[in-house]
């Protein structure tokens, strides 16, 4: 069980990340869900990411949470900003 927190911290910071870049940069292309889920899977990858490069320094929920944060709105973003032309 204690294999699943960061990884939850990572979905639940990466869907926040997402839906807050998102919403900051008036993405309406994309609904709800779409940036929920491409930020989920971006705080993933950069929770992963997060834990090949860094030290144990680096490992805690709140540094998995801010990266995660980071990289779930950045792949929301660039989801956005493909999917929302027209």
């Amino acid at each position: 069980m204690e294999s699943l927190g960061p990884i939850i911290t990572q979905l639940v910071a990466g869907a926040i990340g997402g839906n807050g870049a998102s919403a900051v940069l008036k993405q309406e292309g994309v609904n709800l869900v779409a940036r929920t889920i491409a930020g989920a899977v971006g705080g993933l990858g950069g929770g992963l990411i997060l834990n090949l490069i860094g030290s144990e320094a680096l490992t805690g929920y709140i540094a998995q949470g801010l990266s995660s944060l980071v990289a779930g709105g950045v792949l929301s973003a660039i989801v956005g900003a493909v999917l929302g032309r027209k």
